[in-house]
């Protein structure tokens, strides 16, 4: 008995240091969730300058030139971009992002030579691997807590050199959507051929000094950058909400195994005081019997 109470107690302790190391790692999720979802929210005012401003040249291009990154042409390869994370502990926040992809390819009947699959975060290049899928990845691109606009702009810059190049005929990303703390959607967001440019041209007449061509070879690239650089930091926002979400269920499940480990300790521990007494009350039985 006093072994089995040893043991219930051991594993009392571990169960609580395991709990304070996942509220540790919650409050340090929740901080994180404040900052990213403050930056994010900050960039889409700036990304409503940015669509205004394309949309103001596209609008006056229309008429006179199609640049190559908003032809459309027939898909005989799809290119699919995943965001996803470098560490784990974020419940089924890559897992969805995966299985929204492996669903799509099914649907579809999509086999592995009729596309290409580029991924943000190590798990997501890991998958890949794992999966064996073409992918312009030479490695994994690693992303930041605080999101670097320079870590994204190789990748970006090889995707449209991939959709120049007829590698892809169009790109899709794959991420989740941040929607609140609690709740996070995976998301699709067709990107190249670029179809449609969001909000309002800003009435500004534009004169093109270098010629509309030009203007435009310097323009679509940015602008697909900065819509990459925008989704990262959604999926950023939703990763921290993931994780700050899975640390809090870790650290409510381990107290009320704690709670439940404890009331056993208890109980046991009440049956050796019994036992105890028992065991004098009877000695002292047969001793006075005598």
């Amino acid at each position: 008995m006093a072994d089995s109470l040893r043991e219930v107690k051991t594993r009392i302790e571990s169960t609580k240091n395991t709990a304070q190391i996942t509220k540790a790692m919650y409050m340090v999720s929740q901080s994180k969730v404040k900052r990213s979802e403050k930056t994010y929210t900050e960039y889409q005012s700036f990304m409503d300058n940015i669509r205004s401003i394309v949309k103001s040249v596209v609008v006056k291009a229309s008429d006179d030139y199609k640049h190559p990154l908003m032809k459309e042409r027939e898909i005989k390869k799809i290119g699919y971009l995943l965001i996803t994370s470098d560490k784990g502990l974020a419940g089924a926040y890559n897992a969805n992002v995966f299985k929204t992809l492996e669903n799509d390819l099914t649907k579809n009947n999509l086999s592995k030579e009729n596309i290409i699959v580029s991924a943000v975060g190590k798990k997501g290049y890991s998958y890949i691997q794992k999966k064996k899928y073409n992918t312009l990845n030479k490695g994994p691109v690693l992303v930041r807590d605080d999101v670097m606009f320079n870590d994204i702009v190789p990748l970006t810059e090889n995707l449209v050199k991939a959709y120049l190049d007829h590698k892809i005929d169009t790109l899709v990303i794959v991420y989740n959507h941040f929607v609140n703390t609690l709740t996070q959607e995976t998301t699709w967001l067709p990107l190249l051929p670029i179809k449609e440019v969001g909000g309002k041209p800003n009435g500004v007449d534009y004169e093109f000094e270098s010629g509309l061509e030009t203007t435009l070879d310097m323009l679509l690239p940015q602008y697909i950058e900065d819509m990459i650089y925008g989704v990262i930091l959604d999926a950023k926002t939703c990763e921290h909400c993931s994780r700050m979400n899975s640390m809090r269920n870790a650290t409510d499940n381990a107290e009320e195994v704690i709670s439940k480990l404890q009331l056993l300790y208890n109980r046991a521990r009440q049956n050796v005081i019994t036992n105890e007494l028992i065991d004098i009350i009877g000695g002292a039985n047969a001793i006075g019997g005598k």
